[in-house]
């Protein structure tokens, strides 16, 4: 199809997917072959009413299950009617001497020392810092949610490093900016400039991690005795009971690096927090900083960025301004979201930790709508949009009046009140300004609320990465954060602003189902609960669910199974992925239907009746050696016990014994079984099949990360327990 906005002066380009004639065309005849599936189960449903209970429970599971799945498909729909695909020219902005940029202020997020070391921290800043961008025009804020006194300290040393850092950078041309990732890299260079850079960032890094190891910033670790004092003001912190701290660390209108060459201005903060106030998590941190950041700085357009996530492209500020830059897009452009990219993935990317779907492929679909969904990291917002205005005036570069000079004792003394815990009581901040709270998953409520106020986005996905962050790659972490998004996508899909209503009201159909697709995400658990079930003890019992392979009916299930897989296969190699991190990344759905699916929707449940869940968990970005070494050696990690693979466990027992069952009836009894339960033992095979690594771990290996003995045994109880509830189902169906 021809590109859309192409000329030789635009500063980007729009082109529509050239597959979304057959995207339409598949999504009718699917609709219809749906359609008959319903009525089939339905039909089936009131037939079964007249029987017994138990043949009433087993069919009314069945539609239920099948109508989830429909409805999940319809939401799908909405975000493969339009994919677009975007370009930028950032050689065609005007001069940056010649013409004002816009100022660009960087948000970077820590919360936990222990899970986020410092030393990783200040490399991400440090590459932010490096961005190619005019340093007078770029102000990079920390917020240290944990209020650790060795995350300053590395900012102090990171600031010291920077003023050789930058210029080093600029000398060699790098694209990859953070120092811990260009000198971990398999081929850095040798000569000798790099190998002192190299010498100065691991003393850095070793005068971080022995002040993190002791637990405090000694006297030996500081440079005067200015910044010891500064550090006195730790003694007696709790975590969460400690006034704000706001240390200015650079200045651009007054530090240097060793070319004379100004720095972008630093600023570290730690809010006040309190017991009797509400933090709001991360949204509370980064509304802080926007306060915060409006006194000091008040750039139009502020980045924010997770701290692993490192700049792997130095002029992604400038592919940013492409759209910001545009006249017929700026008034209306609430923010430019670049994909999320991971490296250190394994091979076949085991926990199918690039969420390729989620970062790219349906990114695709909602650009060609109103814009993505933001996704908490990588990316650049208008500041006007998250300040409560409307979607009508252009970008501007002009300050505010209050604005002062970064460091003045005037403008500290303001930025540590709009730091306080009670600063948001009685305004606006949450709720129609700044980042929205009400949900755990702060990235994707924000981004949903400024679409139904009339607010666009766009995706922005380069072919050199933007940024480049850490997957979790740890099983155990990997479930934990997808159990925390469903509970906090549920808060959404059930409250007043859910996008079924009010963001097919607000925005449109299609977008309210974009949205409702993510919303509703925890309820995959229904149907891949039924179907790792039901068809299993249909199977040990003898009693067929489903059509023969005779009969012709058993071409519209061949039809919607292999369509399905199909269209998501070819979705995922069409978007860059290969075919075994496709089945890495369904074996993984189907993983997270028994256990983080289901967790979240049973932990969301509890929250409504007031029973209380632990809340927000940091995602560890620390690994042991050998666990890593099994990662890498694409080796699944079940070495510790948890309810997640309990659970997980009880269902791979179960589709082995079942399909074991099954295939011995066949080969006694013979082709007519077969015939009969078919498609029951392919759906158990199928489980089977993607349940190998959990086998392995529960018979076959003796390593750290094999699955506890103490859930093996539970999970072969459980699973015994199932199939004889399931015999007494179904000796009555």
């Amino acid at each position: 199809m021809p590109a859309l906005l192409d000329s030789s002066t635009s500063l980007h380009t729009l082109h529509v997917d050239r597959h979304v004639g057959l995207y339409r065309a598949h999504m009718l005849v699917y609709s219809l072959a749906i359609l008959v599936l319903l009525y089939h189960r339905t039909a089936t449903l009131l037939t079964a009413s007249k029987n017994s209970f138990s043949s009433l429970v087993i069919h009314f599971s069945l539609l239920l299950a099948d109508a989830i799945l429909a409805f999940m498909w319809a939401c799908c729909q909405a975000l493969r009617w339009r994919p677009v695909r975007r370009r930028e020219f950032p050689h065609r902005l005007p001069d940056p001497d010649l013409h004002e940029w816009p100022a660009l202020d960087v948000f970077v997020c820590t919360a936990d020392p222990r899970k986020e070391p410092p030393a990783s921290v200040a490399s991400t800043a440090l590459s932010m810092m490096a961005l190619d961008y005019p340093a007078h025009k770029l102000s990079v804020y920390v917020s240290d949610d944990g209020g650790s006194e060795v995350t300053l300290f590395a900012f102090m040393e990171a600031a010291r490093f920077a003023r050789y850092w930058l210029p080093f950078c600029r000398e060699k041309g790098l694209v990859g900016r953070s120092p811990e990732a260009y000198f971990a890299s398999p081929d850095p260079c040798g000569d000798s400039e790099s190998q002192k850079m190299k010498m100065m960032f691991d003393a850095m890094k070793e005068n971080v991690e022995s002040a993190m190891d002791k637990g405090c910033v000694r006297n030996d670790f500081t440079a005067s005795a200015e910044e010891l004092q500064f550090f006195e003001k730790w003694k007696g912190f709790v975590r969460n009971n400690h006034p704000s701290i706001i240390k200015v660390l650079l200045k651009s209108d007054e530090d240097r690096d060793i070319t004379s060459t100004p720095l972008p201005n630093l600023v570290y903060l730690s809010r006040e927090k309190r017991p009797s106030y509400p933090h709001h998590f991360k949204a509370g941190a980064l509304n802080v900083l926007l306060r915060v950041s409006g006194i000091m700085s008040n750039a139009p357009i502020v980045l924010t960025v997770d701290c692993d996530m490192y700049a792997n492209d130095p002029k992604s500020p400038q592919r940013a301004l492409c759209y910001f830059l545009d006249p017929s897009l700026a008034p209306k452009l609430a923010f430019v979201q670049f994909p999320q990219h991971f490296e250190g993935l394994n091979k076949h990317d085991i926990y199918g930790g690039e969420i390729r779907r989620l970062f790219r492929i349906n990114s695709y679909g909602l650009d060609g709508l109103h814009g993505p969904n933001y996704v908490g990291t990588n990316c650049f917002h208008s500041r006007r949009a998250l300040c409560g205005s409307s979607p009508s005036s252009n970008l501007t570069d002009s300050k505010a009046p209050y604005v002062g000079s970064i460091g003045s004792e005037p403008t500290m003394a303001r930025v540590h009140d709009m730091a306080a815990c009670d600063y948001e009581q009685g305004t606006k901040w949450g709720s129609t300004i700044g980042f929205r709270y009400g949900s755990l998953v702060e990235d994707y409520y924000t981004g949903f609320r400024l679409h139904c106020e009339g607010w666009k986005s766009v995706f922005s996905d380069p072919a050199q990465p933007a940024f480049l962050g850490d997957a979790p790659k740890s099983l155990h972490d990997s479930l934990s954060q997808c159990k925390r998004w469903v509970v906090g996508l549920f808060e959404v899909a059930f409250s007043r602003y859910s996008p079924l209503t009010f963001g097919t009201r607000n925005a449109s159909l299609p977008m309210g189902l974009g949205y409702g697709y993510y919303a509703f995400w925890g309820i995959w658990c229904v149907p891949i609960i039924t179907y790792a079930l039901l068809p299993q003890l249909a199977l040990v019992s003898q009693k067929p669910l489903f059509p023969k392979a005779s009969e012709p009916r058993i071409y519209l299930c061949a039809y919607l199974f292999l369509a399905a897989y199909g269209q998501d296969l070819a979705d995922f190699v069409m978007s860059g992925g290969s075919v075994a991190r496709w089945w890495s990344d369904q074996r993984m759905w189907m993983i997270r239907g028994v256990t983080s699916y289901l967790f979240g929707t049973i932990e969301f449940a509890l929250n409504q009746v007031g029973i209380p869940s632990q809340g927000f968990n940091v995602t560890n970005k620390v690994m042991e050696e050998e666990q890593s070494k099994r990662y890498d050696n694409g080796v699944f990690d079940f070495g510790i016990a948890s309810p997640f693979f309990i659970s997980l466990g009880t269902t791979a027992i179960l589709s082995l014994a079942s399909f074991i069952a099954g295939i011995t009836r066949v080969a006694v009894i013979g082709i007519r079984v077969f015939d009969e339960m078919f498609v029951h033992l392919f759906l158990a095979g199928f489980i089977a099949a993607n349940c190998l690594p959990i086998y392995e771990a529960m018979f076959f290996r003796s390593d750290n990360g094999k699955m506890p003995r103490n859930v093996t045994l539970t999970s072969i109880f459980l699973a015994g327990l199932v199939l004889y509830v399931g015999g007494f189902l179904f000796n009555t169906y």
